[in-house]
């Protein structure tokens, strides 16, 4: 699928011959004999250095208006660059070679990190990039303008405009059996004709699903249209009983759909969240259709057949501090050419059309993304993963992010097979992983450390092993000189993080667990409101830490004697040293963890839990391969091929999830 490499803003050249310009630069400023300035000004007496100063002045000025627009793109990459590398640890990217060098091209992704996906897209991608982004946040002070210098477009969306609606609402949820027709809407105590209008939508409760008005006839009736999805919305009432309901006003996209189709026909790419809002859920939400009517209209207009490329986002701890991302560009989806006068003629064979390239178009962004139905199983499918690897072997991001999928596809389809009712074998397995995984987060330790716990020398000191109590005594020195010289190592890394960075840092945490209150009262599709956290942190960091070096900075001016050009090289210090400070204070927490299991080793109650990890991991290792040796060959290519088509698997696991249901409908028949 391509290779993998750390983000970078340039390719290897590139930056080389950035690097031999600027010390090209430094050496003729610094010897007077080929300043090639003073040169000129020695030459030609009666012109003065200002006059080349304001000269190449104007031109600066001039060249900077005329390339204003790639200039802040480029500037605005820059600075985002810096910020990725501060708040994560490690960025991979996968698959660079899927994306066309060259023409209009559509990035799709899955939105689990709200503004930082945007980002992390812009700044491992060589192309420049146009992101579509809610005209809610392109509102907002300093997103907006950000998201102005970097070409963004704002698009209007009816979640944001959301209105409770008076009353309740019953539908009779027998007559919904098909797609493409219309069902009556009864209500009780509604005004239907004051508050929703046709093209409006209503929401019911549970869902982020909005359904189609075709028509209000009085205060307590209307029609809907039944489209993809509705029937399962609907089935899912309780029905007879009636429930609430929010209407979801008509947005006209015309403007939007306009600005995009000029940048894609000018050769420009554009990229879009097709589930409309980012969220914290394990799997991808429904999408849109807005961006199938794109890729269709362009090539109606200008007769261009636009790549879809997906993009997985696969964050490791994504609402942390210094967490880890892997960014994976699949293969690219494209229209068959020979549907486009479906397209052209409307109505129900418009619909099909885009639903259908809508369908092609998630089966591609599941195979960049490990997607599973929720958290306990993506807790179990990582622990079966770190289980299930050589120890001491350093994987790939592209390995690790096959192994993660034939994991989560294998257990969507063991689930299938078993008709949701797994081998008695695997749910003992999976409850053995799990406590695995909770005894770690109890004792505060990896699943690396417990191999280290196998290779200590004494059972953790103890007398009751055979060991004498000179051995135990020398054990136990040994283990406080870790502690103690642990800890030095990280105090002394932590120092310059504590003035310049801690106190916004603190700020920052405080601020974005309100953000994340407030987003997750007002969604419903979010779980705990995570996919906000490192954003909000984001804005407000570059609010507050150049506030607090101006505080620094003028504390300098008030209480030091240091004249104009020593407080300048101070204060524009301050930002090395508070990116220094980030990555030493990094080391030091590095160093903490490594500390954990030697103070665990001196509490008696933990004692006896760490000498049992080991045999523990390893009797859950033996187990977990047994048992996919057993359950392996029932998953077909799956378990043998090495090379997989994962936008062809994750399809086929869409159609055998599609015939179960079906298959358990006709049994609900028959009964």
């Amino acid at each position: 699928m391509g290779t993998e490499r750390k983000g970078t803003m340039m390719n290897e050249l590139d930056y080389t011959k950035a690097q031999l310009l600027f010390f090209y630069i430094i050496i003729l400023l610094s010897v007077d004999l080929i300043n090639p300035v003073k040169i000129f000004v020695h030459v030609f007496p009666a012109i003065y250095p200002w006059h080349i100063a304001a000269l190449s002045g104007a031109c600066w000025i001039y060249t900077f208006i005329v390339n204003m627009r790639p200039l802040l793109y480029y500037a605005s990459k820059i600075f985002f660059h810096s910020i990725l590398s501060i708040f994560f640890n490690d960025i991979q990217i996968v698959g660079l070679s899927n994306i066309p060098a060259y023409g209009p091209v559509i990035f799709t992704s899955n939105h689990a990190n709200q503004f930082m996906d945007g980002l992390m897209i812009l700044c491992t991608c060589q192309r420049t990039i146009s992101y579509l982004i809610a005209e809610k946040s392109w509102n907002r002070p300093i997103i907006g303008h950000l998201a102005w210098a970097l070409g963004a477009v704002p698009v209007k969306r009816a979640q944001d405009n959301v209105s409770k609606g008076t009353g309740k609402v019953m539908v009779n949820s027998e007559e919904v059996c098909e797609t493409d027709i219309t069902i009556e809407v009864v209500g009780k105590g509604t005004k239907f004709t004051s508050e929703v209008k046709s093209g409006d939508k209503i929401r019911l409760p549970g869902t982020s699903l909005g359904i189609k008005v075709v028509s209000v006839d009085d205060d307590s009736t209307l029609s809907l249209k039944v489209e993809t999805g509705v029937i399962d919305v609907v089935k899912s009432q309780p029905f007879p009983e009636p429930v609430s309901f929010d209407v979801l006003p008509r947005v006209d996209q015309a403007n939007t759909y306009r600005s995009v189709l000029e940048k894609l026909s000018t050769g420009g790419t554009v990229g879009i969240f097709p589930e409309g809002g980012s969220h914290d859920r394990t799997d991808l939400l429904p999408l849109k259709v807005g961006v199938a009517i794109i890729a269709y209209s362009e090539l109606e207009k200008d007769g261009v057949n636009v790549p879809i490329v997906p993009v997985g986002l696969n964050y490791f701890r994504a609402h942390r501090f210094r967490g880890k991302a892997t960014v994976e560009f699949g293969s690219p989806t494209y229209i068959d050419p020979k549907t486009l006068d479906d397209y052209k003629r409307g109505g129900a064979d418009k619909r099909k059309v885009c639903n259908e390239l809508l369908g092609r178009i998630e089966h591609s962004m599941r195979s960049v993304i490990v997607s599973v139905p929720d958290y306990e199983t993506m807790q179990t499918i990582h622990a079966a993963r770190r289980l299930y690897r050589e120890d001491g072997v350093v994987q790939s991001a592209q390995d690790r992010q096959d192994m993660g999928r034939r994991f989560a596809e294998g257990y969507k389809r063991m689930l299938l097979q078993t008709k949701g009712d797994p081998p008695k074998e695997w749910k003992v397995l999976q409850d053995r992983l799990l406590a695995y995984q909770k005894e770690l987060d109890g004792l505060g330790i990896r699943d690396y450390q417990v191999v280290g716990l196998d290779h200590e020398q004494y059972e953790l000191g103890s007398e009751t092993e055979g060991h004498t109590k000179v051995e135990t005594f020398l054990y136990r020195l040994n283990v406080f000189g870790h502690i103690v010289h642990l800890v030095l190592i990280s105090t002394l890394a932590c120092l310059p993080s504590l003035l310049l960075n801690l106190p916004v840092g603190l700020v920052a945490r405080k601020y974005a667990n309100y953000k994340r209150k407030k987003a997750l009262a007002a969604s419903k599709v979010k779980v705990l409101g995570y996919d906000v956290v490192l954003s909000e942190r984001v804005v407000c960091s570059i609010v507050l830490v150049p506030t607090l070096w101006v505080i620094y900075g003028l504390a300098l001016v008030v209480f030091t004697d240091f004249d104009w050009p020593t407080l300048a090289v101070c204060f524009t210090c301050f930002p090395l040293f508070s990116y220094w400070g980030v990555h030493a204070a990094e080391s030091g927490m590095v160093d903490v963890k490594d500390l954990r299991p030697y103070v665990m080793k001196m509490i008696p109650s933990a004692r006896k839990r760490l000498a049992a990890l080991p045999a523990t991991r390893k009797a859950l290792r033996d187990d977990l391969r047994a048992q996919i040796r057993k359950i392996g060959p029932s998953l077909g290519n799956l378990y043998f091929d090495k090379e997989l088509n994962w936008a062809e698997i994750t399809r086929e696991t869409s159609r055998m999830s599609v015939a179960a249901a079906e298959e358990k409908g006709d049994a609900k028949k028959e009964k």
